[in-house]
């Protein structure tokens, strides 16, 4: 169906993972099984659901797991909001990071839509 290492929205959400791994090593060591690996589950699962999507065999179910991935992209920054407004992470970086995921959620949508 689609080469998901072509497509911007898959190299973004990559992009975004690298960001996140190097945000969540500044919050606290007892967050690692906590805010730390949601988030960093929650980036992943972006970038994966994005490339297992491109195996589907349908337009149908390529759709499916797109919105799955942009399920993952508001898990995501109900993250970054949680760590922003319990002070573990700099409202600065975390708007930053917040925009980028707002383009990829716009990506993702984007896509979808053409996939009709």
């Amino acid at each position: 169906m689609h080469q998901y290492e072509r497509l911007k929205v898959w190299q973004r959400a990559i992009d975004l993972c690298r960001d996140v791994y190097g945000l969540s090593t500044s919050l606290p060591a007892d967050e690692r099984f906590g805010l730390t690996s949601q988030m960093r589950r929650a980036a992943i699962s972006i970038a994966a659901n994005i490339a297992e999507g491109c195996a589907a065999r349908t337009e149908r179910e390529f759709r499916r797991f797109l919105r799955m991935a942009l399920g993952s992209a508001y898990e995501l920054d109900t993250h970054f909001v949680v760590a922003r407004e319990i002070r573990m992470l700099d409202p600065h970086l975390v708007s930053s990071a917040r925009s980028d995921l707002r383009e990829i959620r716009s990506m993702i949508v984007g896509l979808s839509r053409a996939a009709v």
